[in-house]
Parts: structure tokens; C-alpha cells; sequence
């Protein structure tokens, strides 16, 4: 089973369960001023990551307010021409480097298709239009399993649920081109995010613009042998006639002994193509219904949603590295192996997933900021009151460097 990064606990809750953690030898529990310290220490922490992510939550929403099919009120003066193209590109850079600070994963062209080919459990298969896209990337994250109901005949009509491997959450970013899938004057100038949840791996097509359900092979093998059979029943009923018949005309004999054997195969090629398109409607109409309960947000709503995800997720990343080496390293510290480690062995015993930690990124965070000191291969943190006054001292040289940033733009 493929690990992620994603670490599925809310801060709040990372918070509380650290201050009453017993650690691995399960005799190190925190005092009440130890909770207190930590408990500030997370605030600060916080507070720092914060207020990076709303800098660049305001360059994103700069980025994409040229491309936003939502955006009140529009941009006075947004990019044409090459400039366009370049602010385009940008964006979708900008885009996939947030995602995987958010710790989603890409799915590339060729993932998705491996991953749409073959219908699904109700019979349906999706054809995606790739050239009805200027730009398109998806990304997932996290692996489930759903349930859903489904009737067949192989059970006599009867309802049964079934496990479905889902993806958790699925995020789509395009711009379109005119296409003929896309219907009459399709938005080719704006940039759309949708996010889902909960959707079936095999359905993963049906969040694109443009697609079009196939009719099954068994379905087109009915269709295409009525056709056949009625082009091979008229040619052996004619090569029975007389040639100087057919050549002086059909006379009533002919037609007759031709229509009623015709009809009836053209009945069953009928019944066949209806029963396909009455199944298509159906399950459009389920796909409508489905997704107005799995749709979570759309184009900037998204971008919100993403930095959120992405500020929330090294936040705890930081809070696990230094509560970790603090608590638990000793004077010796820990090697990045054996606190990726630990940590990973807690984060089992406390989510209902196989998580991935990113202790490398974490560790060169927490030197950044100096309250880690690295020597040799060992990592060992700082006193948690001198790692205050680290933080403290960043933010105070933040607010005042932001506060002459602020004194130029006005002066």
C-alpha cells in the first residue's frame, strides 16, 4: 500500500494528544508549565506559518484573478498576448508546486488512463476529449474504500453494496479550447479548479469537461451483428429471386417475404441502441445527482482551501520534528532516520492511515529557524524557552521588515 505525506490530524488535536504523550519509553509525560510552554510554543508556530501562507494567498489570487471565470470585479488592466501566455504558465506552475506542498498527488496522462481504462461496476465507460484542453492536471490524495449500491440481474434485481476504491480527494485544474464536445461558445479564456471528495478511481474521467459514455462492447457487438444480420438476410433472400425480377422491380412477394424478418431485426437493433441510451441518461442523471454532494469548492474557493491544507499540513510537520527531538533526543539528539522513525511508529498508533513523514523537509525547516542544531548526522533541539526566543525574535524582525516595506509603498 503506497504511504503518503499527508498527516490526517487537525492541529488542535496534534496539540493536545503531544501534552499528554508518554513517549516511547512511556514515562515522560509533560508537567503543567512543560503543557503551558508547548502549548505557547504551538501558538508562535502557528503565527509564523500563518502569516507566511497569507503573503503568498495574496500573490495566488493576484495570479489567478486574470483567469478566474468568478472573479468580482475583474482586473482593470489583465495580461494580452504574450504576456498572457507567460502569466498562464506561471499559474499552473505556481499550482502544482502548492499541491505538493499540500501533499497531493499528480496523476499524469497516462496514470489516468490506465486508471479510467474498462467501466465500472454499473456498466459505464468514459471517453475523455484530451484535445478539448489547453491545460489540464489532476491530483489526488488518499486511498479508500467507498460503498455503494448497485442492481443487477446477476442477483435478481436486488440491491447489494459494494467496496469501491476511491480516492479521498481529487483536485482538477484546465483551460479549455474550443471543441466540439465543449458545445457552443465553451469558456476558452478563464482557468477552472474543482475539488471533489470521495470519488470512485475507475469514475475519475467523469470530472472532466467533454466526456462522452461508450456504448459497452457487448452492447455495440449486438447493434453492429443486427446490422450485418440485416445486410446478410436481404443479400441471400435476393439471390434467391430470379435475376429478371430484381431487374424488372421488387414485386410483392419479394417485399413481403423481405420486410417482416427485416423488421423484426431491425426491432432488436432498436431495443438494443434505446436500452444504451436510456442506461446513459440514467447514469448521467445519477453522475448530476452524485456530484452536487461531492463537489467541496470551485475556482478561487479552491485556492483557499489548498493553502489552508498546505499551511495546516507544515505546521504539524514542524510541531512532530521539534516535539519529538525536544521531548524524547536527549542531549544526544536523534539521527533524521530514527526520528522519522518515532514519529512515524506514533502517527500509527494514532490516524487510520500508513503515514509517509516528510522528516527531511521538516528538520531543514526547524534549522532555518534555528531551533534545531545540527552536529554531524544527529539533530538536537533547543531548550523549549531559548526556541521561544528564537521564534520571538523572528517575528519581531518579520513585522518590522513588513512595516518598512509598507512605510516605501506609501512614502
Amino acid at each position: 500500500m503506497l504511504r503518503e505525506h499527508f498527516i490526517p490530524i487537525r492541529v488542535a488535536d496534534l496539540v493536545g494528544y503531544l501534552c499528554t504523550e508518554s513517549g516511547p519509553m512511556h514515562n515522560q509525560t509533560l508537567s503543567a508549565d512543560e503543557q503551558s510552554a508547548f502549548r505557547k510554543f504551538a501558538r508562535v508556530v502557528t503565527l509564523h506559518v500563518h502569516a507566511v501562507y497569507l503573503a503568498e494567498l495574496r500573490q495566488l489570487k493576484d495570479s489567478y484573478a486574470a483567469f478566474d471565470p468568478d472573479a468580482d470585479p475583474k482586473p482593470l488592466d489583465p495580461p494580452t498576448g504574450d504576456a498572457r501566455v507567460k502569466a498562464l504558465d506561471a499559474l499552473f506552475e505556481t499550482f502544482v508546486h502548492l499541491m505538493t506542498r499540500a501533499n497531493y498527488i499528480r496523476l499524469t496522462r497516462d496514470e489516468m488512463e490506465q486508471i479510467m481504462e474498462g467501466a465500472s461496476d454499473w456498466g459505464v465507460d468514459m471517453d475523455v476529449a484530451w484535445d478539448a484542453f489547453d491545460k489540464v492536471e489532476v491530483f489526488y490524495r488518499g486511498k479508500g474504500i467507498g460503498k455503494r449500491i448497485l442492481r443487477s440481474w446477476r442477483w435478481l434485481w436486488r440491491k447489494r453494496e459494494l467496496d469501491v476504491p476511491t480516492f479521498s480527494r481529487v483536485v482538477v485544474m484546465f483551460k479549455q479550447r474550443p471543441h466540439k464536445r465543449l458545445g457552443e461558445n465553451p469558456d476558452t479564456q478563464t482557468v477552472f479548479l474543482k475539488l471533489f471528495k470521495d470519488i470512485p478511481q475507475v469514475d475519475i474521467e467523469m470530472l472532466l469537461p467533454g466526456g462522452r459514455i461508450r456504448m459497452p462492447k457487448m452492447e455495440r457487438m449486438k447493434l453492429g451483428g443486427s446490422v450485418l444480420s440485416s445486410i446478410g438476410y436481404v443479400a441471400w433472400k435476393l439471390s434467391n429471386f430470379p435475376l429478371l425480377s430484381i431487374l424488372g422491380g421488387f414485386t410483392s412477394g419479394m417485399l413481403l417475404a423481405l420486410w417482416t424478418p427485416l423488421a423484426l431485426i431491425a426491432g432488436y437493433g432498436y431495443s438494443t441502441w434505446y436500452s444504451f441510451q436510456s442506461s446513459r441518461q440514467t447514469y448521467t442523471l445519477q453522475l448530476t445527482q452524485s456530484l452536487y454532494y461531492q463537489n467541496l469548492d470551485n475556482n478561487g474557493g479552491v485556492l483557499f482551501r489548498l493553502l489552508d491544507e498546505a499551511e495546516e499540513q507544515e505546521i504539524r510537520e514542524v510541531l512532530l520534528a521539534y516535539f519529538f527531538l525536544w521531548r524524547y533526543g536527549g542531549e544526544r539528539g536523534w539521527t533524521a532516520a530514527e526520528l522519522d522513525f518515532y514519529i512515524e511508529l506514533d502517527l500509527k498508533k494514532r490516524v487510520p492511515a500508513e503515514v509517509n513523514f516528510e522528516i527531511i523537509d521538516a528538520l531543514n525547516k526547524l534549522l532555518r529557524a534555528g531551533i534545531v542544531e545540527k552536529i554531524d548526522d544527529r539533530y538536537r533541539a533547543l531548550p523549549i524557552d531559548a526556541a521561544q526566543e528564537k521564534l520571538d525574535i523572528s517575528w519581531e524582525r518579520y513585522v518590522r521588515v513588513n512595516e518598512q516595506e509598507l512605510a516605501a509603498e506609501v512614502g
